[in-house]
């Protein structure tokens, strides 16, 4: 007993100092007080315009980029968004403060569409070629215009680890739909993963899952080994197009009400129209969850608290 009560008159101490050693961290911004939040950017292909918005639905920038040519694929890297204009064949990359960086990173294209970044490349879908093309996300320069080839319809394309997915269609051919697999290299894994999709459109990975968006609004999971997990995940109407995955949350965006809705990775409705007012959304992407970032001198600071109250605890 007597032990007992020596052990919770000492966790007191220790509980009141720790809280305010991280006071005093967070007030000298050695310490962070809270996690910045995440933000969704878009493409709206009638608009013309990235749009940038809260994951709780707040609108930060409606039109933080312009000026851009029926914007299908969207990626982002960093602080660097990279967008494909379907109509004049080009990527553009600009930041996420929305400052140009090069309009015209990549030209000469046909029809682009979905656009992936991994290291230091850009793969991009040519919906109008049937092919993937690899790109230098610096520079722009080609790295191999037909890294993959022979597909039909081509749209949405998710990158994980060293491999890629890619949707395609028979043009006219209802549920002759797929899902292809090839390495970054371009070697065919398996051209059809996933095969007897209802005309897939986006596409999204997250850990060893794919989530693809049909075109009979039904949004659809499988396995990156192609094995079905739930072929009607959630239905949302109103033709989804655009789909991202972040932590436990799926993110899609919907043409006919121009919405972005957002989902749980387990098929629940968070938010059917979180975001709204939107002109032809297509693509969409979610910020990463942001890690604090704890400074070498509050870790130090912190060792030398622990170290103090260890001691402490000896002596008593």
């Amino acid at each position: 007993m007597h032990a007992s009560m020596s052990a919770r008159r000492f966790a007191r101490p220790l509980a009141a100092s720790s809280l305010r050693l991280a006071l005093l961290l967070s007030a000298l911004g050695l310490w962070p007080a809270a996690v910045p939040a995440q933000d969704i950017f878009e493409t709206n292909a009638d608009g013309n315009t990235i749009g940038e918005y809260t994951t709780s639905g707040a609108t930060v920038d409606a039109a933080l980029v312009s000026d851009l040519d029926k914007p299908y694929g969207l990626a982002l890297s960093g602080s660097d968004l990279f967008v494909a204009n379907y109509n004049n064949g080009t990527i553009g990359e600009y930041t996420t403060s929305g400052a140009v960086v090069n309009a015209t990173l990549i030209s000469r294209l046909d029809s682009p569409a979905g656009i992936a970044v991994s290291g230091g490349n850009l793969f991009v879908v040519d919906s109008g070629t049937g092919t993937v093309g690899e790109y230098d996300a610096t520079t722009g320069a080609v790295v191999n215009a037909t890294l993959i080839s022979g597909l039909h319809l081509p749209f949405g394309i998710a990158v994980s680890g060293s491999d890629l997915f890619v949707t395609d269609n028979v043009q006219n051919t209802v549920g002759d739909g797929r899902i292809g697999e090839y390495t970054t290299s371009g070697a065919v894994v398996n051209a059809a993963l996933v095969p007897g999709v209802y005309y897939p459109n986006g596409l999204a990975v997250s850990g060893g899952n794919l989530f693809v968006v049909n075109n009979n609004d039904l949004i659809s999971e499988y396995t990156t080994s192609g094995a079905a997990v739930n072929l009607a995940l959630f239905s949302t109407p109103n033709t989804p197009i655009g789909i991202a995955v972040s932590g436990g949350n799926i993110f899609v965006t919907t043409i006919i009400n121009s919405a972005i809705g957002e989902f749980t990775t387990s098929g629940a409705t968070v938010n059917a129209t979180l975001v709204q007012g939107l002109n032809t959304p297509s693509a969409v992407v979610v910020t990463p969850v942001p890690e604090p970032a704890v400074s070498a001198a509050a870790l130090g600071l912190l060792a030398l608290a622990v170290a103090g109250l260890s001691a402490c605890k000896r002596r008593r």
